[in-house]
């Protein structure tokens, strides 16, 4: 089926060589400078984690997709190589929470925990709550069918270790859901 075929069918067409689909969950105008870097770091992220590539390379290749200059290019920046420079301290912090192994478990998930936590650690302009649901929606956006649930229960889980006193002012105050 060609790209025009695609169009007329209505099937959404997929990302240069990403291998990830969106599926339009939320309208691209809606979208935060930020909710984009977090769209265009995930692919760069599945990248590396699929095909081990370089991520000079990978970085490259995300700044030239269309589109990308509406991403907060300093935040995707940060998600990418704090991501990838610090992906064994990330993946310490969540395989206690694991009921499978990494290898089990989807790099489209993998990449969304990886953006969670790193933004939990060190984003700390932005909420918590606001971390846990952009992570959610990358998942329902891009990953399988219940696969934000997996997301939500480790980053959730996380949540309270890596934002003690944010989390702990959330149930204070009723707002928090852990």
């Amino acid at each position: 089926m060609t790209e025009d075929n695609n169009k007329t069918a209505g099937a959404k067409p997929r990302q240069a060589r990403t291998g990830l689909t969106s599926t339009g969950a939320r309208k691209a105008s809606a979208k935060s400078n930020r909710s984009r870097a977090r769209e265009f770091a995930l692919q760069a992220l599945y990248q590396h984690l699929v095909g081990r590539n370089d991520p000079t390379e990978i970085d490259h290749f995300t700044r030239d997709l269309a589109g990308f200059h509406k991403a907060d290019a300093a935040h995707y920046d940060a998600l990418l190589h704090g991501s990838i420079e610090g992906a064994e301290q990330l993946d310490a912090l969540i395989r206690p929470l694991l009921d499978r192994k990494f290898e089990e478990i989807s790099p489209i998930e993998h990449a969304v925990m990886w953006i969670g936590v790193y933004e939990f650690q060190h984003c700390l302009d932005v909420p918590w709550r606001v971390v846990l649901n952009e992570c959610i929606e990358l998942a329902k956006e891009f990953g399988g069918t219940d696969g934000h649930k997996y997301v939500n229960a480790v980053l959730n889980g996380l949540a309270p270790q890596l934002r003690a006193a944010e989390v702990e002012a959330d149930r204070a105050s009723g707002k928090a859901r852990t």
